[in-house]
């Protein structure tokens, strides 16, 4: 190795060239970051170099189709509780509920699961050891476990609660804060500190955007009861009876809002903005390391947010716990859910049993028809005659020419 070789080597680290770490994270997970603490008035996402491709594609969604969300990474369906209609779920949030169930679902949910699923490979486990093999002794998945929520009375949707999660994006930017303003004690450069908080405030600009609240939450209130789940084959059905004031699940499945101008605007200026802040952190040259364990701990930070799991409330989705039905029989789980909830169980009946069904079945789901159908029917002739009986009678007219009679 010649002398020119070790200069260059020895420079190389001792000024490292920041564009390089630039293409060490990609955009997508500053936009997971941002889907999952945006929302609130203040979205503590932390700096890193990430943000830099992230300008430049969400620019690109901005001449497009001017959606900041992006899409669920967590394959779902939503099924119409009433009407057993299935559609492909396009919300990131809803498709991160799901994800994220086995971190959040309640005792309630997990106990009965676990007893079941030992009961299960106790069972299927007696007398199948071979060549005197140890055999599985539990088993993962079992039947179909449908839990019950119902949107919580007490708290509005679309209000996310801050977790531990979203304040640790306010202790990173503190922590990257002091890391920069050791070049300005240590050697009096403030450019670090500099580049660090314009960093800082561009990327929390960003996630204070009111198109992320739209896109979360900005749909019309419907009352309906709806079922998240991977559909057949899944272990689990979140069943979500939703009130008056709650979102249409359904039309946020569908994940099609409208963007603004404003938004437009707001992200070609903010992507100007980043460019211009490439511009001058590429240009570093003295203390680069310190800008560089800034830039590290904005990636580390940012990674983990993006993959957390997180309850509904953090979501902005507040659900209360009603009751769980399950059985290691697919077939009666849904039965089972029919017998206390009418129309629930045959909502999931062609998500779950696309085929033939044996004729025992076909004479239940029948019945349970006629009985909901002549439910419904009793239901609606009630509420007719309580309006008409409720209704003023229609006031008499008198007209000049009508017969009057004194009494």
């Amino acid at each position: 190795m010649s002398a020119s070789d070790t200069t260059l080597l020895k420079d190389a680290w001792v000024h490292p060239g920041v564009l390089s770490v630039l293409t060490l994270i990609g955009p997508d997970v500053i936009q997971r970051a941002l889907a999952q603490l945006s929302g609130h008035r203040f979205t503590p996402v932390a700096f890193s170099f990430g943000w830099v491709a992230y300008s430049f594609s969400n620019l690109v969604l901005a001449v497009g189709n001017n959606k900041l969300m992006p899409e669920p990474d967590f394959s779902s369906i939503l099924i119409n509780g009433r009407t057993g209609y299935a559609r492909d779920n396009h919300s990131w949030i809803l498709g991160r509920i799901l994800r994220d169930f086995e971190h959040w679902k309640p005792q309630e949910v997990g106990l009965p699961l676990e007893e079941m699923l030992k009961s299960v490979s106790h069972k299927s486990n007696v007398g199948t050891s071979k060549d005197n093999k140890p055999v599985p002794t539990h088993r993962t998945r079992a039947g179909l476990c449908v839990s019950i929520f119902r949107a919580d009375p007490t708290r509005a949707f679309g209000v996310p609660v801050a977790d531990w999660i979203y304040y640790s994006g306010l202790a990173t930017a503190v922590v990257q804060l002091i890391v920069a303003a050791i070049p300005l004690i240590l050697h009096d450069n403030w450019v670090i500190l500099l580049a660090t908080s314009a960093g800082i405030v561009l990327a929390f600009a960003t996630g204070c955007l009111p198109q992320w609240r739209v896109e979360k939450w900005g749909y019309r209130r419907a009352e309906k009861t709806v079922i998240l789940t991977r559909g057949n084959g899944a272990q689990h059905a979140v069943v979500i009876i939703g009130d008056e004031n709650s979102p249409d699940l359904e039309a946020l499945a569908s994940a099609d809002p409208k963007g603004s101008m404003w938004t437009r605007f707001f992200t070609i200026s903010l992507a100007v903005l980043w460019i211009a802040h490439l511009i001058t952190v590429v240009n570093i040259q003295q203390d680069p390391w310190f800008l560089m364990l800034v830039g590290s701990i904005g990636m580390m930070h940012n990674v983990m947010v993006a993959g957390l799991p997180r309850t509904p409330e953090a979501f902005g989705i507040p659900l209360v716990f009603e009751e769980c039905i399950l059985d290691r029989k697919v077939m009666q789980t849904l039965m089972k859910v029919e017998e206390r909830h009418p129309r629930l169980g045959a909502s999931m009946l062609q998500t779950f049993f696309p085929g033939k069904l044996y004729p025992d079945e076909e004479a239940f789901w029948e019945k349970k028809a006629r009985e909901t159908d002549k439910r419904d029917a009793a239901e609606k002739a009630a509420k007719k005659a309580s309006v008409t009986q409720e209704s003023p009678p229609n006031p008499a007219v008198i007209t000049p020419g009508s017969p009057t009679s004194l009494v």
